[in-house]
């Protein structure tokens, strides 16, 4: 890679002259394949001498999967990644093998404009400027390509396409991860109320696909009063074709936790007509939502803004491990603990917070099945006492 590097930045020549009009630009929009961090798409930069033959794509999505903590570090926001450039051919015969689709928009820009950006990515290219922290919904490898291109131009860009102005950071991940119910259900989890918040145009254009869609009515305005389309012409590069799925669990979120809270009624039925404490229930209740409320519970040290609010730590939280030896102590000798007091005002917290928060279904079934076992805690723990 160093070498393109070498190449583009040799290619900028005198990098401010009036020298570009065998330089074009392209904005590249690609589709989603298998992988799960293709299904939001890609957005690159392609670059072209017409002189010289050079054609070449400056990606700002380079990232080593394998670095270790990857996925944890991702999560807390803590992911660097990086300006790469490669050769058009090796890019599209990526996108060829996963049968993803590829669309070109070449831009309409003046000789001083491709200097501009040129001498931009020069200094991006740079070993100091070439490392930048990932943030998806604000600071990705789409924005960056849009800002390159759109903050060196003689004028300002205006987007008179209309938008959704109640689109949500959350349905538009929906959107992208349809197909991938438990992949979204996690998702979900991970995000807070900042991602139920009404997106500007300018922010949803953190997706490929909807800067693509702004690039295609995107005008230049100038100083002086000219206008002039931003897309000189679309073409389609690659079609999508079939693409392989991964296996998913066969029951969706919704199922799956239907069906505990189901057997969670059956449970607790059977305890109230056989007259026994089923104790070992409530200890496998307290110890899932306690280790999985210790990773909601570790998203408000994340990076990113969305998901530091998150009001599923209501319901999913570390406090049922801190409680876990006490409240099973007491519930072993048929007394009832305070923590259960303590449970039902969270979880009737947590259940008015879906009016603030888009819960998936899932975890509705999962806060009544909870919601079952506190209220009968009392009744049943209180009879056993008094016999």
């Amino acid at each position: 890679m160093q070498l393109l590097l070498l190449l583009i930045v040799a290619g900028a020549g005198e990098s401010r002259a009036e020298t570009t009009d065998p330089f074009r630009f392209s904005l590249l929009t690609c589709g989603a394949h298998e992988e799960v961090y293709s299904l939001y798409g890609h957005s690159a930069i392609r670059f072209e001498n017409l002189e010289t033959g050079e054609d070449l794509v400056v990606n700002y999505g380079v990232f080593d999967f394998h670095k270790p903590y990857f996925v944890l570090r991702f999560v807390f926001g803590l992911t660097d990644y990086q300006m790469g450039i490669t050769t058009f051919e090796n890019f599209l015969r990526e996108y060829q093998y996963y049968h993803s689709s590829v669309t070109q928009q070449e831009l309409d820009l003046t000789a001083s404009e491709k200097a501009a950006i040129l001498y931009a990515l020069q200094q991006n290219a740079l070993p100091q400027n070439i490392v930048y922290r990932y943030n998806y919904f604000y600071d990705n490898c789409t924005t960056r390509a849009r800002d390159m291109l759109t903050q060196h131009l003689d004028g300002t860009v205006h987007y008179p396409a209309v938008t959704d102005s109640t689109l949500t950071y959350r349905e538009m991940v929906h959107q992208c991860t349809e197909g991938h119910p438990w992949l979204q259900t996690g998702i979900d989890l991970l995000l807070g109320v900042g991602a139920d918040r009404p997106t500007s145009g300018a922010e949803q254009q953190f997706l490929p696909a909807h800067l693509m869609h702004d690039f295609s009515s995107a005008e230049v305005w100038r100083s002086d009063g000219s206008r002039r389309q931003l897309v000189l012409r679309t073409t389609p590069l690659l079609e999508s074709g079939p693409q392989a799925r991964s296996k998913e669990f066969p029951l969706s979120p919704e199922a799956t936790f239907g069906l505990f809270f189901v057997l969670t009624v059956a449970i607790t039925v059977m305890e109230i007509f056989r007259r026994r404490v089923m104790y070992l229930y409530d200890l496998l209740l307290m110890l899932l939502t306690g280790v999985a409320g210790i990773i909601i519970f570790a998203m408000l040290f994340s990076q990113h803004p969305t998901v530091r609010v998150n009001l599923h730590l209501l319901m999913l939280n570390p406090l049922p491990l801190f409680f876990l030896y006490p409240v099973i102590r007491r519930e072993r000798a048929h007394h009832f603990h305070w923590w259960w007091h303590l449970q039902l005002a969270l979880l009737i917290l947590y259940l008015i917070g879906g009016f603030f928060q888009a819960y998936p279904v899932g975890m509705y079934f999962l806060a009544l099945s909870l919601l079952v076992r506190n209220v009968t805690r009392y009744r049943v723990l209180q009879r056993h006492a008094r016999r």
